[in-house]
């Protein structure tokens, strides 16, 4: 059996239609239709039905899925036990990452990494936890960047690492002279009458706070929703809304923002997430120790 058709195979288990496998493997949609049907004539039987506009695989295909799985996690723990006993680090990595992480310390550790290690090739691309973890287990990201509000990392015991990298503390960001200007430290339900701006470059994020606020009895009154965290920034700043955002996502802002801590302890811890195993691999082992070098020790703005 080809390798190639194979993975074809287990990108359309999980991404159901033969444009969204095209997008991820970079082929054209007949192409992945052909591949699945070459793969189908090694086989000698059907591995996939169509079901509207999408695909679903047969009892064979899902076996041999698993199967697939099982055999590119030895494949991926062969190259791991190679490139130790070489001990080189280069080649390609490739981060997914949250955005306020890629807009902060991940471009420094970018930096000194192609100072000390210049055979070593990254790529940084931001999504959301969940597409991230998604994109780790098809082995189309080696390292995710995610915090624990937006993905719950326990969930993956047994299947991935996990290393820390820093705490990030929240903050409330409100226009200059707003009424609560002069309070040391905003809790949530002080939030209660405002009107809202929140980023959805995570999902889970801003649900997480949305979440927040109806835990204590009241549902956020949301004005403006944008994945990015300029936009909010400008909403903020014109009087329209006040926001909760990251510190990580607080490097640059207006003189027409306010920023003021969120209750007295509300933090998010930062995870490096890899598969089980790979932290053996030296250019994996390398990028984990300069992205705990280069995250923050503590944000603390207030």
């Amino acid at each position: 059996m080809d390798f190639f058709r194979l993975r074809t195979l287990r990108e359309l288990s999980r991404r159901e239609t033969m444009a969204a496998v095209a997008d991820a493997i970079g082929i054209s949609s007949s192409a992945v239709s052909q591949q699945i049907a070459q793969l189908e004539d090694e086989i000698g039987i059907a591995l996939v039905e169509r079901r509207g506009r999408g695909v679903t695989l047969t009892p064979a295909g899902q076996r041999l899925v698993v199967h697939a799985d099982r055999i590119f996690s030895i494949v991926e723990e062969a190259k791991t036990d190679i490139a130790e006993l070489q001990n080189i680090v280069a080649g390609d990595l490739r981060i997914a990452t949250q955005p306020s992480a890629a807009s902060s310390f991940i471009p420094a550790a970018m930096r000194e990494l192609a100072i000390h290690h210049p055979h070593l090739n990254i790529v940084m691309t931001t999504t959301g936890p969940a597409e991230g973890v998604a994109a780790l287990r098809a082995w189309q990201a080696d390292i995710v960047i995610a915090d624990d509000i937006s993905f719950n990392p326990h969930t993956l015991e047994g299947t991935a690492d996990t290393l820390f990298l820093c705490r990030d503390q929240l903050f409330v960001l409100l226009p200059t002279g707003h009424r609560l200007e002069s309070e040391p430290v905003i809790e949530l339900a002080q939030l209660r009458d405002e009107h809202w701006a929140l980023d959805v470059a995570s999902s889970a994020y801003s649900m997480a706070i949305r979440q927040a606020c109806r835990d204590i009895g009241f549902e956020p009154v949301i004005n403006g929703f944008s994945d990015s965290f300029e936009v909010v920034f400008a909403l903020v700043e014109a009087g329209c809304s006040i926001s909760v955002v990251p510190g990580l996502a607080l490097r640059d802002f207006g003189e027409g923002l306010t920023v003021k801590p969120l209750a007295s302890s509300t933090y998010r811890s930062i995870y490096a997430i890899t598969r089980r195993g790979e932290v053996r691999n030296p250019k994996v082992a390398a990028v984990l120790e300069q992205l705990v070098k280069s995250a923050p020790r503590d944000l603390n703005r207030s």
